[in-house]
């Protein structure tokens, strides 16, 4: 097993309940994600946002 950081840029709604379960699935593509954190907001669209997400993977 080992751990990766990484960043990623995730589209997201304003349903306020779906999003830590929408950047966790996003994450889980990399691997399974052990923390994360949003650093940073694009909200210039109207519909919806792109957030900015540092995490630490594991991965087999």
């Amino acid at each position: 097993m080992t751990t990766h950081f990484i960043t990623a840029e995730i589209e997201i709604n304003q349903n306020q309940e779906a999003i830590a379960k929408t950047i966790e699935q996003e994450l889980a593509k990399h691997g399974e994600p052990l923390r994360w954190a949003i650093v940073n907001v694009d909200a210039t669209k109207s519909t919806n946002q792109i957030v900015q997400v540092e995490a630490v993977v594991t991965r087999n």
